[in-house]
C-alpha cells in the first residue's frame, strides 16, 4: 500500500514529539534509549525528505535526488525511442511541438517568479509523435514528452492538445516520479535507504525503475500514477495550460469525449485514476478560481499596460 506524502510527513513529526516526550521523563534504560535514538534519527531522516509540491503546495517524500531520477528515467526514455516510430504526419507533429513548447516556457516562466529556478535546471524538453493507436501520451521526468497518434484522433485543437501536455508536465513538475520510486524503496529498504547503509542506492533505483516507468506495460508506457497524483496533475495541469494562454474550459468537454472514446470502464474505486464524473466533476468546480488566479497572464497585462499608455499619448 503506497503512503501518501503529507500524510506521511504529518506521521513523522507526532513520531518525533512522541520520542522527545519519552526521552524527557527520564527514561534510563539504555537498550531502550538507543531504540529510541535511532528511531529519532530515523525519524528526523525522513521529515527532511519531505518536499513540497509546486503550486498545490503538498507534501510529499523524496529519497531519490533528482540526478538519479533524471539518469533512470533518461535511460528508460532513450530506450523506448530507439524501438518506437516517429509520426509521419507533419502537421501533428508540429502541433506537439508547438503547445509543448508553449506549455513548457509558461512552466519555466511559473517556476522562475516563484523562486524555484533551480527546478528549471531539470528539464531539457523534447516532443515527439510516435506511431501507436492508444489514447495515450507522458512526459518522463526531465520534461521528455511523447503523444500517441491514437490520441490525435480525438484531438481538435491546440487547447484540447494543452489539456493533455498541460497534465503530462505536472507530473514531471510535481516529482510523481520520485515520490512513487522513494515509496517503493521505503517499502522494499526500509531504514537501510533511509539511513544511508544501503550499499548501493543507485543499483536499487535502476532496478526499480521499470515499476515506475514500465515500458511496455499494461497502461502504456507509464504505470499508472495514484489517484491523489491524477487528480493533483489535472489541477496544476490546467494552471499551466491558462498561463500559457490556452483555454482551460475545453477541459470539461476533452475528458467527456475521452469517457466516450471506448477506454474500458473500470469503477472509481478499483481504479487508480479518477473516475471520469469525478474528473470532470473536479475540473467544473476548480475552473472559476484557476481562470480568476490564472487567467490573465503576465504578457497580457504587459500588452494592457502598453496599450494604455498609448491611449494616453493620443489624448
Amino acid at each position: 500500500m503506497s503512503i501518501e506524502g503529507s500524510f506521511f510527513c504529518v506521521i513523522i513529526w507526532q513520531y518525533l514529539l512522541f520520542i522527545l516526550l519519552l526521552y524527557y521523563q527520564n527514561i534510563k534504560e539504555l537498550k531502550i534509549m538507543n531504540k529510541l535514538f535511532f528511531a529519532f534519527m530515523t525519524a528526523a531522516l525522513l521529515l527532511s525528505s519531505c518536499g513540497s509540491v509546486p503550486i498545490t503546495g503538498r507534501k510529499q517524500l523524496n529519497l531519490v535526488s533528482d540526478q538519479e531520477i533524471l539518469s533512470s528515467s533518461l535511460s528508460q526514455y532513450t530506450s523506448y525511442m530507439q524501438g518506437a516510430k516517429k509520426s509521419g504526419n507533419t502537421t501533428q507533429s508540429a502541433m506537439v511541438t508547438r503547445v509543448g513548447r508553449k506549455i513548457a516556457q509558461a512552466t519555466e516562466n511559473y517556476l522562475n517568479a516563484n523562486g524555484l529556478s533551480e527546478e528549471v535546471k531539470n528539464f531539457s524538453w523534447e516532443f515527439n509523435l510516435v506511431q501507436d493507436n492508444q489514447l495515450n501520451a507522458f512526459c518522463m521526468p526531465g520534461g521528455k514528452i511523447v503523444v500517441y497518434e491514437g490520441l490525435m484522433k480525438i484531438i481538435s485543437s491546440d487547447d484540447e492538445l494543452a489539456v493533455v501536455l498541460g497534465h503530462e508536465v505536472a507530473h514531471a513538475v510535481a516529482k510523481h516520479s520520485n515520490e512513487r520510486m522513494s515509496q517503493q524503496l521505503l517499502a522494499q529498504y526500509g531504514a537501510q535507504v533511509v539511513s544511508g547503509a544501503l550499499s548501493n542506492k543507485s543499483a536499487a533505483v535502476r532496478s526499480l525503475a521499470n515499476n515506475v516507468y514500465g515500458i511496455g506495460a499494461q497502461y502504456g508506457m507509464m504505470l499508472p500514477f495514484s489517484r491523489k497524483h491524477e487528480s493533483e496533475a489535472d489541477y496544476m495541469g490546467l494552471i499551466l495550460m491558462t498561463i500559457a494562454g490556452y483555454n482551460p474550459d475545453v477541459a470539461v468537454g476533452f475528458w467527456q469525449k475521452m469517457s466516450g472514446g471506448g477506454q474500458s470502464s473500470v469503477p472509481e474505486f478499483m481504479s487508480t485514476h479518477p473516475s471520469d464524473q469525478t474528473r470532470i466533476s473536479d475540473i467544473q468546480k476548480n475552473l472559476p478560481d484557476i481562470k480568476k488566479k490564472y487567467g490573465q497572464t503576465t504578457t497580457a497585462k504587459t500588452n494592457a499596460k502598453t496599450a494604455t499608455k498609448a491611449t494616453a499619448v493620443k489624448k
